[in-house]
């Protein structure tokens, strides 16, 4: 039996029927253009499904009448990028740093692909700005542990320090607490007097005490006046620059226990080309000598 047609009064349109706690739903067809854009999204869709990579096999997928491959596409992308660098970097490769930082070709090229390669390889450590953290130098100023010339940053990079190459930059603290040196009482001494180097500490009496003790323990390495040396990796002292903090607590856990901060070398993950990228990005930073 058909049911009867019933007329909205105040909208003149049909109802379906359906009625719910006094509500009733208009028969309101949609709109032919939305109607036939949603057809036309049918079609492309199964165009698509035909004609590009889409349907999820057990170990693959369809590929598409096209055959077309996005990682393909990308592969191939970077082989043109890499096939117009390939001029500067055979430049690179066969030039020294000075000629690399005196040609500006040259030096704009390997500016941006240090750049790049120091937020690759770099930053996890000294952060994507150079400014490092507690225990990863700043590589924004002046103060090097290992000299901070084009050629020492180079070699640094190259080598790395404490790491497992033959050539990496090598320089023990000792543990002088741990290993029994020094006492305690000696330790925060010559905590004191280190701190007297760049700020003033009070305790006069064991600032004193504590130069004689670093006249005999540390001035070997840290030189007269805690000035240090790049060519042992001791660091400058009186500069107020702190790898590790500056506060009195973590210079005498420095003084206790040593400190030992590895740099992986990079000889043989990066080529050559790279690696002078790099060193010359990281001289041009604002640091370098």
């Amino acid at each position: 039996m058909a049911r009867e047609r019933e007329i909205d009064q105040p909208t003149g349109t049909e109802t379906t029927g359906h009625e719910w706690d006094g509500i009733k739903e208009l028969n309101t067809p949609l709109p032919r253009w939305w109607l036939w854009t949603w057809y036309a999204t049918i079609v492309w869709a199964v165009g698509y499904w035909v004609l590009m990579p889409a349907w999820p096999l057990v170990n693959s997928y369809t590929t598409g009448l096209l055959g077309h491959s996005q990682r393909a596409a990308v592969a191939e992308s970077i082989a043109q990028a890499r096939q117009a660098q390939s001029g500067y970097v055979q430049r690179i490769q066969a030039a020294s740093l000075a000629d690399i930082e005196g040609d500006s070709t040259l030096l704009e090229f390997a500016l941006a692909g240090g750049r790049s390669a120091f937020a690759v390889n770099c930053s996890q450590c000294h952060g994507l700005g150079a400014a490092g953290s507690l225990g990863y130098p700043n590589l924004n100023d002046d103060d090097w542990l290992w000299g901070g010339t084009l050629d020492g940053i180079d070699q640094t990079i190259r080598f790395g320090i404490r790491s497992s190459h033959d050539d990496a930059r090598v320089g023990d603290m000792p543990a002088f607490l741990r290993d029994e040196i020094l006492d305690r009482a000696q330790i925060e001494d010559v905590a004191a007097y280190v701190l007297s180097l760049s700020e003033t500490v009070e305790d006069t009496e064991a600032v004193a005490r504590g130069a004689a003790i670093f006249a005999e323990q540390c001035v070997a390495c840290h030189q007269d006046g805690g000035t240090g040396s790049p060519e042992l990796g001791a660091p400058n002292l009186a500069d107020g620059i702190w790898l590790y903090g500056g506060d009195r607590a973590n210079v005498i856990q420095t003084i206790a226990s040593g400190r030992a901060g590895v740099m992986p070398a990079w000889v043989d993950r990066l080529d050559a080309a790279t690696i002078k990228q790099l060193a010359i990005y990281v001289h041009t930073l604002g640091g370098g000598e």
